[in-house]
């Protein structure tokens, strides 16, 4: 599941820089979040970031972009090899057996 930014929002700017994914970005009037980018922290923390330091409490679920655990982490995957340097060359070693 993405997480979304409801019109509550104060932009007190604290979300933007603690999202790992650059996924919070300043729109029209309040901030917003790009649910292809967003893991819900999953992959670099414990919990979403922005959820815990988000002083009004405007950042619930988006029922439109339901994702379980696994897609979440699988999402974090194919974010970080897009990235440059991302797994396809980053020194990553790969645990799967090389065939025979």
């Amino acid at each position: 599941m993405a997480l979304w930014i409801t019109d509550e929002c104060i932009n007190c700017d604290v979300c933007e820089p603690e999202c790992p994914n650059d996924a919070i970005y300043m729109g029209a009037e309040i901030y917003e979040i790009e649910s292809t980018k967003c893991t819900e922290c999953v992959g670099h923390h414990d919990t979403p970031q922005c959820v815990q330091l988000c002083p009004v409490s405007c950042i619930p679920v988006n029922p439109s972009c339901v994702e379980t655990p696994a897609q979440l982490l699988a999402k974090y995957h194919r974010l970080q090899a897009a990235k440059p340097g991302g797994a396809s060359g980053s020194g990553v070693v790969s645990l799967m057996p090389l065939p025979a």
